[in-house]
């Protein structure tokens, strides 16, 4: 009997200048673990005359995850975080409470041919932590834990699993795996794993029980488990999942709460200009679309 639930396709969401491949939430799966967000960024090619300037915005209830295949970010946010994102390295930053951050074409880059492609991911946080004060890390891509095993390329972007834990410092059960595959072999992983589990190809494939699936696509698993499959050679896979909350979130724009009171304040206080600034990046900033002038 096959192990797979539910197929999800790359649904095109417009984030500005932006095209990307939304994949979560999904109206038959609203989350997968603590996972509540996933957009495949790109690739996209930027000519010196594009940038990308994600005005500040603001978060709360959640953790962001940024994990670029290739290009580069300006990350600045109103803790007074100033960092660079290159490709490999892991950008987490946890809301809680409420924090604002804009993404942009770092200065060094703005007059050159720049190609953007990447994984944008927000995780819910526990009901306990909501709102906890916000945090940032940034951890560099020497820093994951990777390994190597029979053909196949292992990293732990974030959280614990198969013996190994990343310096991401997640709040809750969960992980993050990034597979790269040099020839066709069989992976097994049954028992290996724990919570709810998804497959998300972003190059190649895999075959399950006779049947093929290719990029864009996650693979909701029945069971913790996501048991055995075949990976095709020159492929890359992301398998990310842990354990679910026992309440519900909401999400409304960039707010995830289990209480829509605090969504609503949170509106409120954005409408309202009543966040922290981000120092250096003070005079823009992206409306809640209800309140966008027309």
């Amino acid at each position: 009997m096959s192990n797979i639930q539910l197929i999800i396709e790359e649904r095109a969401a417009d984030i500005g200048k932006f095209l990307v491949g939304r994949l979560l939430p999904f109206r038959q799966k609203r989350m997968i673990g603590p996972f509540i967000y996933l957009d495949h960024m790109g690739p996209v090619k930027l000519n010196a005359r594009e940038q990308m300037d994600i005005l500040p915005h603001p978060h709360i209830g959640l953790s962001t995850l940024t994990f670029l295949f290739e290009g580069s970010i300006m990350h600045r946010d109103t803790l007074g975080n100033a960092v660079e994102i290159r490709p490999g390295a892991v950008n987490w930053m946890t809301a809680g409470k409420g924090i604002v951050h804009s993404e942009r074409t770092p200065d060094h880059l703005r007059d050159s041919e720049l190609t953007m492609h990447g994984l944008q991911i927000w995780v819910a946080l526990p009901k306990e932590l909501e709102q906890m004060k916000p945090e940032f890390f940034h951890i560099e891509a020497h820093q994951l834990p990777a390994w190597e095993e029979e053909g196949l390329q292992w990293k732990l972007v974030a959280g614990e699993v198969l013996g190994h834990r990343s310096p991401v410092p997640v709040y809750s059960p969960l992980y993050m795996l990034e597979i790269k595959s040099s020839k066709r072999q069989t992976i097994n992983l049954e028992g290996k794993l724990f919570g709810e589990s998804g497959l998300y190809i972003l190059k190649g494939g895999i075959e399950s029980e006779g049947n093929r699936f290719g990029p864009k696509q996650i693979l909701v698993a029945k069971e913790a488990s996501l048991c055995e499959f075949i990976i095709e050679a020159d492929s890359t896979i992301y398998i990310f999942g842990g354990e679910p909350f026992p309440e519900e979130r909401f999400i409304d724009w960039n707010f995830v709460a289990t209480d829509k009171e605090l969504i609503q304040k949170a509106k409120e206080k954005w409408a309202a200009q009543e966040f922290e600034k981000i120092p250096g990046d003070e005079e823009e900033y992206v409306p809640y679309p209800s309140f966008r002038k027309k």
